[in-house]
């Protein structure tokens, strides 16, 4: 008489099915994670590149004046962009350069504080400084003292 074999039946065991599950749980929790801050790592780049177009589009349009002091944006953009004159803090003028003024912009659901200023560098030539501030979506803004994301351009032009 052989001694009997004992054959593993054709399935799973419930440990086995139970390591399956924690497995594929921890690959779906890195999935979900890995989905969701690249979505929101997206959202932060729009708003960054927005705000450096909106900069640009303020820059090239002042510089096109050849910079001049009286460079109304709310003149020569309004009929492009929801744009008003707002009082800037301050804390967040450069003492080196001359106001201008300040702006919100509003574009996307978003707005954007834009801070012009110029200063006479030499005989002839002129640096214009716009600094663009906005909040992330996610984030309830007052106005512009609330705003903490920043895109600064710099320029110069002949006077």
């Amino acid at each position: 008489m052989g001694a009997k074999r004992f054959q593993h039946p054709n399935g799973l065991t419930l440990i086995e099915v139970m390591v399956a599950i924690l497995i594929l749980s921890v690959a779906l929790v890195g999935a979900s994670g890995y989905r969701y801050y690249s979505a929101l790592d997206a959202r932060k780049a729009t708003m960054r590149s927005t705000a450096a177009r909106i900069g640009l589009l303020l820059c090239e349009s002042w510089r096109g004046i050849k910079g001049s002091d009286t460079y109304d944006p709310t003149a020569h953009l309004s009929s492009d962009l929801t744009i008003s004159t707002i009082t800037i803090p301050s804390q967040l003028e450069y003492p080196s350069f001359t106001l201008l003024g300040g702006y919100t912009i509003a574009l996307d659901n978003a707005n954007y504080y834009a801070i012009l200023s110029w200063q006479d560098v030499d005989v002839g030539l002129r640096a214009l400084n716009i600094v663009i501030l906005w909040a992330p979506r996610d984030q309830e803004t007052t106005g512009i003292a609330s705003a903490y994301k920043a895109f600064e351009i710099t320029s110069y032009t002949q006077s």
